[in-house]
């Protein structure tokens, strides 16, 4: 029976004996206890982390978010400018064609 990844019961026992043997019975649960603080303060690292990336994350959302707007906003800029060269354009081919028929020489109907 395979009881943690590849560590088997028989090779579970032969490890908390030896444990046991080396350490005894009254450090065991002192070491129990290390272990588990340990295991909490990594638990609360990770977690740091995990928010840390997740805020830089958000942040770089919102970034693009505000790059997006510039973008949106550059572009009805340029089509905007666009538009008003055209119609500086069309001004000036108007004023062009009325200012060729005020000058033109007047002709008798007679």
């Amino acid at each position: 029976m395979m009881i943690f990844g590849f560590i088997s019961g028989g090779e579970l026992f032969i490890v908390f004996a030896v444990v046991l043997l080396f350490f005894g019975s009254k450090a065991i649960p002192d070491i129990a206890r290390m272990l588990g603080k340990g295991l909490n303060e990594f638990q609360k690292a990770s977690e740091e982390i995990k928010n840390e990336v997740r805020r830089g994350v958000s942040d770089i959302e919102k970034d693009m978010v505000e790059v997006s707007k510039v973008d949106q906003f550059k572009k009805r800029l340029k089509n905007s400018t666009e538009l008003n060269e055209e119609k500086a354009s069309l001004n000036k081919d108007s004023l062009d064609n009325n200012k060729g028929a005020d000058t033109a020489p007047d002709k008798d109907i007679n």
